[in-house]
């Protein structure tokens, strides 16, 4: 490393990378090269060194190792990553550098996605996926800080879920023809759509009165239909009433073992969107519910699992959540009846304080659990309290009089 000055006035710092590749920059000032050479050489020493030229790659040519590298996504996560990707990230940053990247440009970004309408959640998405990107960035010493980070996003705007009651889902069976083992099957159970249609006879046990989830199918970009496990990689075994074990008998674990439990008329896998246009959509407007998905049946089983009184981990288990903290954050709103109960259980105590408070006042008491023995009323003297005060000794009182 050195600087050296110029014909023209000018101080030119340089120094070689890690590749033995020479970098150099000109500045009217020794003290600015001098200044630059030395953060150049604290990078170097504290492994947070950034090769300038790297940062020349293109965010839409990061792209695709960024989600190749994504091993850990389903198919259909990585779908949606694809599409946020081809929609809205590659279309404003494909073609730019990514060292050109700014902060402001990214919020300015974000802010104009919300202005043409985009959802909350949408917004964060792309976010997610262009922080992604250039987080990768960082790590492969591209960049040497994420643009993207700590920027404001709009708040999610979460759509209030619909919980059917019993009623309603037995209605709504009723009116689903040959979907009706179905319904009740995800209405009760709180399974997935994926993980339904993933159902073989042989994962009924029906003397156990338990269902086995470990396969999971899902539909990607609107026709491949892609096997796996269930959406937290888990297999879980899901307890099935006594009323739907009756059902089932008579209507799925009389074919094959190897059969899929709810197959379409071809005996095919049967699709959401097939099962919402033969029967699903056309029962949910039977019973007043017009919009309903079968996704919704997934929260109806949890409000009637915590309306029947189970509790949150016996609901995380059957809804297959990573943690009973996710149930909770996911379904706080059916757990009002346990805030009305603290509230009740506030008053009584409230109420017992207040007896025992009263009591002591009226009979100059100790309050309950106390050991030390009632206390004396003495009679005040000038307007002073003289309760448990003893005479004075003539000792004492010949003391007092000589002072």
């Amino acid at each position: 490393m050195s600087i050296a000055r110029r014909p023209d006035g000018t101080y030119r710092p340089r120094y070689r990378d890690e590749h033995g590749k020479e970098h150099a920059r000109h500045f009217k000032r020794k003290v600015d090269a001098q200044r630059w050479l030395d953060e150049v050489t604290a990078a170097v020493q504290t492994g947070t060194y950034v090769d300038p030229t790297r940062g020349k790659l293109t965010v839409g040519g990061l792209a695709d190792v960024w989600l190749a590298g994504k091993i850990n996504l389903k198919p259909t996560s990585r779908a949606r990553y694809a599409d946020v990707l081809r929609t809205h990230v590659l279309p404003r940053w494909g073609d730019v550098a990514l060292i050109r990247v700014t902060h402001g440009d990214v919020q300015a970004w974000l802010s104009e996605l919300s202005g043409r309408g985009l959802a909350g959640a949408s917004v964060r998405k792309a976010q997610g996926v262009l922080s992604g990107i250039l987080g990768l960035a960082v790590r492969d010493r591209r960049l040497a800080v994420n643009p993207a980070l700590g920027v404001a996003l709009p708040p999610m705007q979460e759509k209030r879920r619909r919980y059917l009651t019993a009623e309603q889902l037995e209605a709504l069976a009723a009116a689903a023809g040959p979907g009706r083992a179905a319904v009740l099957v995800l209405g009760y159970c709180g399974l997935r759509w994926s993980e339904l249609a993933a159902l073989r006879v042989r994962h009924f046990d029906l003397l156990r009165r338990r269902v086995l989830v470990e396969e999971a199918v899902t539909e990607v970009d609107g026709s491949r239909l892609v096997w796996g496990t269930p959406k937290t990689h888990g297999r879980r075994s899901v307890p099935l009433p006594r009323f739907l074990v009756d059902e089932l008998a008579r209507t799925v674990v009389t074919r094959p073992a190897d059969e899929l439990a709810f197959p379409s008329p071809q005996g095919a896998v049967l699709r959401n969107r097939n099962a919402r246009s033969a029967w699903f959509d056309a029962a949910a407007r039977a019973i007043g519910e017009p919009g309903l998905t079968p996704h919704e049946l997934r929260h109806t089983a949890a409000s009637l699992a915590i309306k029947a009184g189970a509790n949150v981990k016996a609901v995380q288990r059957m809804l297959g959540h990573a943690s009973a903290a996710m149930t909770l954050d996911r379904y706080a709103d059916l757990f009002d009846d346990d805030l009305d109960d603290v509230a009740d259980r506030l008053d009584a105590l409230r109420a017992a304080a207040r007896g025992r408070v009263a009591d002591f006042l009226r009979t100059e008491t100790p309050l309950e659990g106390s050991t030390e023995p009632p206390t004396e009323v003495k009679p005040q003297v000038s307007g002073v309290e003289t309760r448990g005060i003893e005479p004075l000794t003539p000792a004492l009182q010949r003391r007092c009089s000589a002072n």
